[in-house]
């Protein structure tokens, strides 16, 4: 498939060939561990057992790099395995990283209770501010971690510029493109040496199926990477990988409504008088708005904001909702929202990435939009 093309036809045809057998325009879901070999060492295709390569992941590991503009893509059982396949091919011990302070706390926490463990030191910089990254940066600093927009607080990071700093002190620089997409935003473009993606969010798209990835540029990276997945083996399984495909799909129209309703719900919020602060990049009075516009061709379905009463008054605000429904995750067609501090950023607690008390966070989903706003008003009271 052409790198030609238009992003919208690489997301249905990259990867997706027709099976040769039966013409399926479908990728098959390869089902299976191990493979007939035409003698010994004589393997059909390169296809030995499942843990080294599978057809319906190759066909996925092949969208992904399209998608992204990548050499390869390497599809894993979740995102935090892709991040843990990555921190051991990159670093050995007394290595170091500089990682945003409002990461994931998924990402936090394995930095904090893992690779610690394993001698690996890390600094916390806002990564919104150059010279605070800058000035993060230690004689063994191997990478530097972004998130943008980062995970809850919606931060922006400029990329280009942080990948002049990386390149600068010999460091690779690592964006987290997973509340963005590879639709609205394409870090190796600009400047990035390594995309990651939790596939469980945008990618798949539906809430059915958990799932990462890593994608590059750098041949030999990419080769230090492939082998670090087979000897580690936290794979995609085949039906897994399928249904992100089958996802991948239709992530532009999803993307383009999910952007529209987001849109339509900050301007509610940040006309409620119950709301304190409204955090999206689309607001021209978003810290890091330029940025955005100039990196991301819209500004995604991701938004948090803060509630006048405090934490308790944030809660009640959760256990109100009807229509967007109270759970972990987000990127799926349907609605979500959460409280950061006691639900996905509560390993952050105590830290200097702890969250606000006070916030909540909402995935918006591709429901009629006026139903969205109906359910956020009367969940505010």
């Amino acid at each position: 498939m052409s790198d030609q093309h238009s992003f919208e036809t690489l997301a249905i045809h990259a990867g997706n060939t027709a099976d040769p057998l039966t013409g399926a325009v479908v990728p098959p879901i390869y089902q299976v561990s191990t493979y007939k070999q035409d003698g010994v060492g004589g393997l059909r295709g390169g296809y030995e057992y499942s843990r080294s390569a599978n057809p319906t992941r190759t066909a996925l590991e092949e969208n992904l790099a399209a998608l992204e503009g990548g050499r390869r893509g390497l599809a894993f059982a979740s995102g935090l395995a892709a991040e843990d396949c990555l921190l051991r091919t990159l670093l050995t011990p007394g290595d170091h990283v500089v990682i945003p302070n409002d990461a994931y706390g998924g990402t936090f926490r394995l930095f904090a209770k893992v690779a610690s463990r394993w001698g690996v030191e890390f600094s916390v910089a806002d990564t919104s501010d150059v010279a605070a990254v800058r000035a993060a940066i230690q004689p063994r600093t191997k990478a530097i971690w972004v998130e943008t927009p980062s995970n809850p607080l919606l931060g922006i990071t400029d990329i280009a510029a942080i990948a002049g700093v990386a390149r600068s002190a010999g460091a690779r620089l690592v964006v987290d493109n997973t509340f963005a997409s590879p639709y609205l935003q394409q870090p190796l473009a600009l400047g990035a040496d390594v995309v990651v993606h939790s596939t469980t969010k945008y990618m798949g798209g539906h809430s059915d199926v958990v799932g990462g990835a890593l994608i590059v540029n750098d041949p030999e990276l990419s080769e230090e990477l492939a082998y670090h997945q087979n000897a580690m083996g936290a794979v995609a399984g085949p039906f897994d990988a399928w249904l992100v495909l089958r996802g991948i799909k239709t992530l532009a129209v999803r993307m383009d409504r999910h952007s529209e309703n987001a849109t339509k719900v900050t301007d509610l919020l940040t006309r409620h008088p119950k709301v304190t602060q409204v955090l999206y990049p689309g607001l021209p009075e978003h810290r890091g708005h330029e940025v955005a516009a100039k990196q991301m061709k819209a500004f995604g379905g991701m938004v948090s904001f803060r509630v006048a009463g405090g934490e308790e008054a944030a809660v009640e605000v959760c256990n109100r909702a009807k229509l967007f429904t109270l759970g972990e995750s987000l990127g799926g067609v349907e609605s979500l929202l959460e409280h950061p501090g006691r639900m996905t950023h509560a390993s952050a607690a105590g830290s200097p990435l702890e969250v606000p008390a006070d916030l909540v966070r909402l995935s918006v989903g591709i429901e009629n939009g006026d139903d969205l706003l109906a359910d956020l008003t009367q969940a505010l009271g």
